[in-house]
């Protein structure tokens, strides 16, 4: 362990912008020579994430286009968490709006910061088990479809560049180091 006294200091901040999802702005910090820098920061809601098993060891993923980087790619359902809502309750709303599914059992998985230098974004990932059908997605504007995709794929989607986005790939490599596919448990 590193000398914990070592670290950046904080005297305060200054926004660019506000919204109630995104603050963007400035922070008076001190580095660890003693420098005083303004870092820019940017605070984003927190968000809930859901990998969806179905008892065939398939993950439920969405084949989406994201207009920042014009670039396609499999994702898992997931969004912003609203308010006092729970991560867990987020997680399951976001998959029945974006998928038309249910989660009958629902685990956490791992808790992460994608871009933790410039951002503070916690991302909270849960695994749900036995899906249930409810009904058509609601939000139709998520995606151009969702499929079942073998977990054991996974691994080859993420080398051709289809799963690319750092909640997708960081839920799912995770969740292969702790279950693995079926065939290797």
């Amino acid at each position: 362990m590193g000398d914990e006294t070592s670290g950046w200091r904080a005297f305060g901040e200054r926004p660019i912008y506000d919204s109630p999802d995104v603050w963007l702005g400035e922070v008076d910090v001190e580095l660890p020579d003693g420098e005083r820098i303004w870092h820019h920061v940017v605070r984003l809601s927190r968000a809930a994430v859901m990998v969806l098993l179905d008892e065939q060891d398939r993950v439920l993923l969405l084949w989406r286009h994201r207009f920042i980087p014009d670039r396609w790619g499999w994702e898992l359902p997931g969004g912003l968490v609203d308010g006092d809502e729970a991560p867990t309750d987020a997680a399951q709303r976001e998959l029945e709006e974006e998928t038309g599914y249910h989660a009958g059992r629902v685990e956490h998985l791992v808790t992460f910061q994608p871009l933790a230098g410039l951002v503070d974004s916690e991302h909270v990932v849960f695994t749900g088990r036995n899906p249930e059908r409810i009904g058509e997605p609601t939000d139709l504007s998520e995606s151009e479809r969702a499929d079942w995709v073998p977990l054991a794929s996974v691994p080859e989607l993420i080398s051709a560049g289809q799963i690319w986005g750092a909640g997708t790939l960081v839920a799912l490599l995770r969740l292969l180091t702790v279950d693995g596919p079926a065939d290797s448990r």
